[in-house]
């Protein structure tokens, strides 16, 4: 029998009342009252109250927030007046016999029952903040995710199977961690940004079916869904084709959404193209909550009297527009606010109507007439206090430009309290049938959209050496509320395909492609068969699902937005000795000297 404790502190009821238990944890708070002192016990379950006669156990004058404690006594029913339903134990106390002080603390950096503490300050103490409520349902709930994705994915014949974390750099892709080796002086490994070249490898071994919740790195910029080191749900399978993808993955979400939060995922999803996304939202993972949608006035403008929009169209634009109901209480301020985010993502200036007032509002209402006028109030039913958006550009960053608008502005209005973003809706979606290609200005070269790996549409293939721009690749993201939860595609398994999207399409040197990729081709030239895979973000995931706004707030130990980790001190200065050991010299001294 464990002489800590007998239940844990979320568990006594009204049935368990005359019963003597032993608990243990930490006092999570301290009160005094008419000679009794109450303490409320916390362990990682939840809290029970515990009355104390200092008379009796002394120890009880000397209690304080975040002491480690034992305490044996008899479970009791509440006073008449004091039961509280708000706490699943609040209709019952522990009436102490004994008192042992298991350990002291010292007086917390902060409150931690406080909602609003510096995040610095809650990753320097993380082990402290853990101990909160909230971040401890959060990583019951993550490791219950876990649990639901290893069980149905062994239920459908997958091998969980690990892929190493010291790889080969492959610069293609976001920017890399180095490793030094030691045994190999002037060479790196590179800590891997997706185990992508390890799962063909075994689908190519015969694996067939394989997963793993993989840690993966990447040295980026930080942002609320992003940190250098994540974990991704990746799996392959081989024989398969996008179909079969699809419905795994939407059977692994509707499992984790009813064992974690009780939620049905009425299934199938739908399935939007990459265009329609773009088209409607701007962005190739939108949040249809927000509405907003844009609409295309490309042929309403083509031969209008404004000629910022007709020779758009001429040259081959489009103009696009979209409607921020209730949103003509924009002030000038506001308004350069969006001016500046439209420059920002490409766009010269910002075209827009107020209309407010019974009139229409605008520098450039002057330049249209009744029929185009016409069409933007039919097309974008624009009512007393709307606010109209236009970009005119070529078509992707016309729709970008506006899509980016369209998330500040929801924003915006729901600080106003004009927009309300419902709350237990769950828009899962695919969008599918992205470009393969795309043309890269500043590299002068063509290069994947996601990576060099995915297959083309079969019937597509036509269009590869002539506009390669146009060839769709066999992509596919499952997204939610505006959030990417994963990606994936089917591969290229033919060794001269994949040849040739390297050389001739990607012009990336013979010799390179050979020194990056060479063992793979070689491999696939091995019999590999049809294979296809997806990664989930398990991060994203699980925030959520715990309506976090931070991946931080779901992971045990992350980097802050500097990528430092307070708690421990990290990155940090090595010994002399280990840089000679490793054949590095490093500058920074130097230029700090200097």
């Amino acid at each position: 029998m464990n002489s800590y404790r007998t239940h844990h502190c979320a568990e006594l009821r009204k049935s368990h009342i005359g019963q003597k238990v032993t608990l243990s944890g930490w006092v999570s708070s301290r009160r005094d009252h008419g000679g009794l002192v109450f303490v409320d016990l916390r362990d990682r379950e939840g809290l029970t109250q515990i009355v104390l006669d200092p008379h009796s156990l002394p120890a009880a004058h000397d209690l304080r927030s975040e002491f480690v404690i034992r305490i044996e006594g008899e479970v009791v029913g509440r006073p008449e007046g004091t039961v509280n339903l708000k706490l699943s134990t609040g209709e019952i106390e522990i009436k102490a016999t004994q008192l042992d002080v298991l350990n002291r603390s010292e007086t917390p950096p902060y409150p931690l029952d406080e909602e609003h503490v510096n995040e610095d300050l809650r990753l320097q103490y993380r082990y402290l903040d853990l101990r909160r409520a909230e971040m401890a349902h959060n990583l019951k709930l993550r490791h219950r995710v876990c649990k639901t994705i290893r069980d149905y994915l062994d239920e459908q014949g997958f091998l969980e199977i690990e892929t190493p974390i010291l790889f080969k750099s492959t610069p293609e892709g976001a920017r890399e961690y180095l490793v030094p080796s030691r045994a190999n002086p002037g060479l790196f490994y590179a800590l891997p940004q997706s185990p992508q070249q390890f799962k063909q490898l075994l689908m190519v071994a015969g694996a067939e079916k394989y997963f793993q919740l993989a840690r993966c790195f990447r040295d980026e910029d930080l942002r609320a869904d992003r940190q250098p080191e994540f974990t991704q749900v990746d799996l392959e399978m081989s024989f398969i084709e996008r179909e079969d993808i699809y419905r795994l993955i939407e059977g692994l979400l509707q499992r984790i959404w009813k064992t974690s939060i009780d939620h049905e995922v009425k299934l199938p999803l739908e399935r939007i193209t990459f265009q329609q996304a773009m088209n409607s939202y701007g962005t190739d993972k939108p949040d249809r909550r927000l509405g907003m949608e844009l609409y295309d006035f490309t042929e309403t403008f083509k031969a209008s009297s404004f000629k910022v929009f007709a020779s758009v169209v001429a040259a081959g634009g489009v103009v696009k527009a979209m409607n921020a109901k209730g949103f003509a209480c924009a002030t000038q301020g506001q308004i350069d606010h969006l001016t500046e985010q439209a420059k920002a993502a490409g766009a010269k200036g910002l075209a827009w109507i107020k209309a407010e007032g019974g009139t229409w509002k605008s520098p450039i209402v002057k330049f249209f007439n009744d029929a185009e006028k016409e069409a933007l109030t039919r097309g974008l039913k624009i009512e007393e206090g709307d606010l109209i958006l236009f970009a005119a550009d070529q078509w992707q960053p016309a729709c970008e430009v506006l899509g980016k608008l369209r998330l500040v502005i929801a924003g915006m209005l729901q600080k106003m309290g004009k927009l309300t973003v419902p709350k237990g809706v769950y828009d899962f979606f695919w969008v599918v049938d992205f470009p393969l290609i795309h043309f890269d200005s500043e590299a002068q070269r063509y290069m994947a959209s996601h990576h060099p790996f995915t297959a083309p549409i079969p019937e597509d293939l036509s269009l590869l050496e002539k506009e390669p721009t146009k060839v769709r690749g066999q992509h596919y993201d499952i997204v939610l509320n505006g959030v990417e939860l994963g990606g994936g595609s089917i591969r290229i398994h033919q060794p001269e395909v994949q040849k040739k999207l390297f050389e001739e399409v990607f012009k990336i040197p013979k010799e390179i492609a050979e020194t990056r990729f060479g063992y793979l081709i070689r491999a696939l030239g091995f019999g590999a068969p049809p294979h296809g895979g997806i990664a989930l973000g398990l991060d994203r995931l699980v925030a959520i699902l715990c309506g976090a706004e931070s991946i931080r707030d779901v992971i045990a130990f992350p980097k802050n937005a500097r990528a430092q980790d307070l708690m421990t001190g990290s990155p940090a200065e090595v010994e002399s000795k280990q840089l000679r050991e490793l054949r590095i010299q490093t500058e920074i001294k130097a230029l700090a000297a200097s």
